[in-house]
């Protein structure tokens, strides 16, 4: 139909194909589109039997591209207890049986067998979060660079649009994929390497198969380079042999430092490519659990610089908020309020985090030198300009459209920012005015906020406020209700398991909720993921930033044992409950956590009808 003979670049993505900005194989082919390249896309392609799905397009002029999903595929495909997830949110009515685990590798294996001179780039959160050594959860191993395990050419990490199109340039330009190795954001492996004076050389793989705190030692530097704006080159080597010179001898992991940050401009030029913001139709009559979520959202900005220690955004993001105009912002509103089911309500209008747009430091020299990966822990960073007011002339500006009856804000929303009173009093002005709109007009009834856990101790290894400040803003949200005349709730985030965290947290965790007339909802047992500050706790041991030994909960019964105090009310986990709370030596919460003569009742009202009736008669 197009009158092509062949195509530029292919696209092989495990999610199903939403042409949306939230979905990555579709930003990534509506960039190369636009900058003048063919492009095919295959989703969720049959990796058993003849691999039709793989040659049915042919070989691709430039490369082929791999785009595993917008969730790392083990996380979307299991528990944190390994156990299958009720759907698989990216795929068509929810089905498990359309993507591989692992698809980075699976889909690049079947690749190098049909076509073994066709060049593969990797991209997407799976690949990116497994650019370096890193401890796989479900396999329980420490892996190398996923570029061992998937035989591809390049990994392109983070958010992909200018890599990729640069390194289509240079294909076009008749470049070899072996001989491009000085694009931003790449990683590659190479036999010959001389590291540079301000290169990084990390511990090799094989010393940190050997040695968990040398593990420990490695993930500072890579979490500190991920997050600055002009970051060092980072070498690992994948054996501990040397060269006389003391250089690293044998094959070594590459990975050139990130672009900066994408300009207001640059980021709408991405968001305005001409998105159809619907599933392709071969889906039909068919449910994409994912895209029903953030199908009346619309994404503001870029990045987070809460540097939370279980979160993979800065990861893959960076900690620089990048930010859309209200001019592009709006535009997009004026396309979802035309789409089909559209009644007037946006369903998020947010990012990473909800109130970081058009946040910065306010001496940018600074920024460029700071290697601190959180602008906010353990205290909010003076030089931050914590201004709300760019914010609020973005909610009020979609307010305006007639079409659009409320706007919600569906992103979490850091508290700390709004508590926070710096020397700047517009600044404060502009919280107070924020965190009252914010409860007022874009709450829908519930507001969901994330203090994770109770104890400091813990919310300081987690990189959270103390749970002191959720007590002020909740005061302040129970005030703003009254006086307003509204019924709204607050619903809190908590994790268990976390490293650092014990049972008698928990338990505290418990008491403390309950006093706040809390029945927790929103709740999850840790789960390690790659190239997270947590994990790599959890994995070594070992703090990376203090070397200090650090304990964590990592048998499934010691697991499941944090857990239960997240569900003290219901009445089947209070037995276990309570003989927790004297095997820990807390037997003075007994009463408060789980008093007894509600115990009984709640057991006798589940006992079986003639169960009851033989403990009367043995009572007379």
């Amino acid at each position: 139909m197009r009158g092509w003979d062949e195509v530029d670049v292919i696209l092989f993505s495990a999610d199903a194909y939403v042409d949306h900005p939230s979905f990555g194989a579709a930003v990534i082919g509506r960039t190369l589109e636009a900058a003048g390249y063919r492009v095919a896309i295959v989703p969720q392609p049959d990796w058993h039997g003849d691999y039709r799905d793989f040659k049915k397009l042919g070989r691709p002029r430039l490369f082929f591209g791999i785009s595993p999903g917008c969730m790392d595929s083990m996380v979307n495909k299991y528990t944190a207890n390994r156990r299958l997830r009720s759907e698989d949110a990216y795929s068509p009515d929810g089905r498990h049986d359309l993507r591989p685990e692992y698809p980075t590798i699976v889909y690049s294996k079947i690749l190098r067998e049909l076509y073994p001179d066709v060049p593969i780039v990797l991209g997407g959160i799976e690949a990116s979060l497994r650019r370096l050594t890193h401890y796989d959860y479900w396999q329980d191993k420490l892996r190398p660079c996923i570029l061992c395990d998937a035989p591809a050419d390049i990994i392109i990490y983070g958010m992909g649009e200018k890599p990729i199109v640069e390194l289509a340039h240079r294909m076009s330009d008749g470049f070899a994929i072996g001989d491009i190795h000085d694009i931003p954001q790449t990683v590659y492996l190479t036999k010959d390497i001389s590291p540079k004076e301000d290169d990084i050389v990390l511990h090799s793989h094989e010393e940190c198969l050997k040695n968990k705190r040398s593990q420990a030692e490695n993930f500072r530097h890579i979490e500190e380079q991920s997050n600055m704006m002009y970051a060092q080159r980072l070498i690992q080597p994948l054996t501990s042999s040397t060269t006389p010179d003391g250089s690293p001898s044998g094959v070594c992991v590459v990975v050139n430092p990130p672009y900066p940050p994408m300009t207001t401009a640059e980021l709408d030029a991405s968001f305005d490519l001409p998105y159809t913001r619907v599933p392709h139709p071969k889906y039909k009559g068919k449910r994409i659990p994912a895209y029903e979520m953030i199908k009346f959202s619309v994404n503001i900005h870029r990045g987070c610089f809460g540097g939370c220690a279980f979160c993979t955004i800065s990861a893959h993001q960076g900690k620089f908020i990048a930010c859309r105009s209200k001019e592009s912002i709006l535009n997009e509103v004026k396309q979802v309020v035309q789409m089909d089911g559209f009644k007037g309500y946006l369903s998020d209008l947010g990012g990473p985090s909800a109130n970081m747009y058009g946040m910065h430091g306010r001496n940018l020299k600074a920024c460029e030198k700071c290697k601190r990966p959180s602008c906010i822990h353990p205290q909010i960073c003076p030089n931050l300009d914590t201004n709300h007011s760019k914010l609020l002339e973005v909610y009020r500006a979609v307010d305006a459209l007639p079409e659009v009856k409320k706007s919600f804000i569906g992103s979490g929303v850091r508290y700390d920012l709004l508590l926070y009173r710096s020397k700047d009093e517009a600044a404060n002005k502009s919280a107070m005015e924020y965190t009252r709109e914010l409860i007022t007009r874009h709450v829908s009834g519930r507001l969901k906020v994330a203090p994770e856990h109770t104890s400091d101790k813990v919310l300081y290894l987690m990189r959270k406020p103390s749970f002191s400040q959720f007590y002020d803003f909740k005061r302040i949200f129970d005030r703003i209700n009254r006086e307003e005349h509204l019924n709204q709730q607050i619903i809190p985030y908590f994790i268990s398991s976390h490293p650092g965290c014990t049972e008698a947290d928990m338990a505290e965790l418990a008491i403390t909720t309950k006093r706040l007339d809390f029945q927790l909802e929103q709740v999850q047992d840790f789960t390690p993921t790659p190239m997270t500050v947590s994990t790599e706790t959890w994995y070594t041991g070992y703090d990376p930033y203090t070397l200090e030994p650090v304990q964590s909960a990592k048998s499934q019964r010691d697991k499941l044992a944090q857990r239960q105090y997240f569900f003290w009310y219901k009445p089947e986990e209070r037995r276990n409950i309570e003989q927790s709370l004297r095997r820990i030596g807390r037997p003075d919460l007994i009463n408060e956590l789980c008093p007894h003569a509600d115990y009984r009742k709640e057991r006798r009202r589940q006992e079986p009808q003639e169960e009851k009736r033989g403990r009367h008669r043995r009572h007379r």
